[in-house]
């Protein structure tokens, strides 16, 4: 089997490592900067391609596309007219143009498609889900779910204003950046109905997009989420609170745990993150389930038709917050 990724950055350097844990050995890197695609080449000793379509030309079993945001749509358009199985990384794109097509096409041809959506791999997540699938709080009322970081902690040995998440046409900005506690929220409670956005630059950061955003989500089946992202605090800081008619779960990832409150005996139960977990786990979880499904001939669990639905919240929020109103989360995907 052929695996070709497309960006040789830190992200796509992960996935050709992780495919190679997972017993791929034929690996193609596309990467137009010749010096990151001889420096990754060399290092990893896979297939170099300088051009998207060299690399498709290669006729790889799936693409990975590991690229900035802004390139997603274009590249993966590419990728799925050939009928190549496709994996791409968070956010499916940064504007509504072109995603019409990928979903028609990806429909159409009946063509295997998983958007990067790690954080459903992490431990707490994954937990959160299984005790609510698993009626532990019942009938779930509302929920807050929260991610916020410095951006110029992320990477300290570059100038944070370069960084993409500084620019709109990039595809930064918070609501995007931070899609993970949308996607979550959406796999947590369903679908979203209608949404309401406050979000703006607040801080001194020498940036062009929102670095504080929060947002007011009804869901179809009645329950109300709040989602708070952020740019700008100084800790990291990822969680959720969930509560339910018959109690209540939280997950905190600093404290690597999930605890469960059932009302009925007024218990409380933890569970704890496995001690030999890392971050490369989640994505080499998410890599395996990927083929699993590709070998299997059945859908991911974040198909492209579905990680559609999710910008779509992510474009409402952005409306709402322009507006200063609620936006009806289907008026939107009209739009």
């Amino acid at each position: 089997m052929k695996a070709l990724v497309v960006g040789g950055g830190s992200i796509g350097s992960r996935h050709l490592r992780n495919l190679k844990q997972l017993g791929i050995e034929q690996l193609g890197l596309v990467e137009s900067d010749a010096s990151r695609r001889e420096a990754v080449a060399a290092e990893l000793r896979v297939a170099s391609f300088s051009q998207l379509g060299e690399g498709l030309d290669w006729t790889p079993a799936f693409a990975v596309v590991a690229t900035p945001t802004h390139l997603h749509v274009k590249q993966t358009l590419e990728i799925v007219r050939r009928g190549v199985p496709v994996f791409v990384e968070k956010p499916l794109s940064h504007t509504v143009a072109g995603i019409s097509e990928i979903v028609d096409l990806v429909e159409e041809k009946k063509i295997g498609s998983l958007v990067g959506c790690n954080m459903r791999f992490h431990p707490g997540p994954a937990k959160v889900k299984q005790l609510l699938d698993e009626g532990r709080i019942g009938k779930v009322l509302f929920a807050r779910i929260h991610a916020g970081s410095y951006l110029p902690g992320w990477r300290p040995n570059q100038d944070y204003r370069s960084n993409y998440a500084a620019r709109v046409e990039t595809g930064g900005g918070c609501i995007l950046d931070c899609i993970h506690e949308i996607d979550l929220a959406r796999w947590y409670l369903g679908d979203v109905q209608t949404v309401f956005c406050v979000a703006g630059h607040l801080s001194s950061l020498q940036i062009e997009t929102e670095d504080v955003a929060i947002l007011v989500c009804r869901h179809g089946g009645g329950a109300i989420s709040q989602i708070h992202l952020d740019y700008v605090q100084r800790t990291y800081e990822r969680g959720c609170q969930i509560v339910g008619e018959l109690g209540s779960v939280f997950w905190d990832f600093n404290a690597k745990a999930v605890r469960w409150y059932n009302a009925a005996n007024n218990e409380w139960t933890t569970y704890g993150q496995p001690e030999t977990w890392d971050v490369n786990h989640m994505y080499v979880d998410e890599m395996k389930h990927f083929l699993e499904c590709l070998a299997e001939r059945r859908s991911t669990m974040l198909t492209i038709p579905e990680a559609a639905a999710v910008m779509r919240i992510v474009f409402a929020a952005k409306a709402s917050s322009e507006q200063a109103k609620m936006i009806t989360v289907a008026e939107e995907t009209a739009q």
